[in-house]
């Protein structure tokens, strides 16, 4: 619609019917701030609607590692582990028969301790950083694996790692075995789980050892005292606690039943 026909000026704006001018000047200032306004709210949807999808995504990837460790990384653990299972069997084969009595001279037969203490320390000074040692096999846990030397973090990608300062078994010393919790096979996921009376074995090329736990700790990460062997054997099973965190650790403790 004009403001005027045809031939006939314009009347001033000052002379408009009021609130016309204002009006027509905000539906025009609406006219051009809705596509802005409208592409404004398109992208805080996708934006809230990522949002979401990731959050879902993240709790779902959480359940998953929770129920069954993290699926990628075990792949690594477990081509490990193939390999080192060949490592361990060549260990095995190589091993010395141990020391026969002497029944000409009429000699006593050794003590079996000490010929299984002087084979941990021969063994001990043999392997290196990251070799195959032995086997653990812990029925609550549902752990049949090989051990390897070390717990730096590749080696503990491998699998358990004895702790380096730490006692072959059979030496009559702190044992000190870790492993992780939710990823890399998670040997020791639900080390919480494990009861006093639990039995487990550690298999080693010289001698199958069966422990029994007695207890656990939950230590702070930094307490390195739990490394000190108490001057008798013991086996201390450690991961990281609780799950998905490294500020603490759950030890479990386990005594020697017997060594065969």
């Amino acid at each position: 619609m004009t403001l005027a026909e045809p031939g006939v000026a314009s009347p001033p704006l000052d002379a408009l019917p009021s609130g016309y001018y204002p009006a027509c000047m905000e539906t025009a200032e609406r006219t051009a701030a809705a596509p802005r306004a409208s592409g404004r709210s398109r992208w805080a949807r996708r934006v809230g609607t990522a949002l979401i999808v990731l959050g879902v995504g993240v709790l779902a990837w959480t359940l998953v590692v929770w129920q069954w460790n993290d699926p990628f990384t075990s792949l690594y653990t477990r081509w490990q582990q193939r390999q080192l299972e060949s490592d361990y069997a060549a260990l095995v084969e190589q091993q010395p028969p141990p020391p026969k009595p002497s029944v000409a001279t009429g000699a006593p037969a050794p003590d079996p301790e000490a010929v299984i203490r002087a084979e941990a320390t021969r063994f001990r000074k043999s392997v290196g950083e990251g070799d195959a040692i032995g086997r653990i096999v812990i029925p609550r846990l549902g752990v049949n694996m090989i051990v390897v030397n070390g717990t730096d973090t590749d080696t503990l990608k491998k699998g358990p790692g004895r702790y380096l300062g730490t006692s072959m078994p059979g030496q009559g010393q702190l044992v000190y075995i870790a492993g992780h919790r939710t990823t890399y096979g998670a040997p020791f996921a639900k080390i919480d789980e494990m009861r006093p009376g639990d039995r487990f074995r550690i298999e080693m090329p010289y001698a199958t050892f069966t422990y029994e736990v007695t207890g656990h700790r939950i230590v702070d990460d930094q307490d390195l005292s739990v490394l000190e062997s108490k001057g008798f054997e013991q086996v201390a099973l450690q991961a990281c606690h609780p799950r998905f965190f490294a500020t603490q650790r759950y030890i479990v403790y386990a005594k020697p039943v017997s060594a065969t």
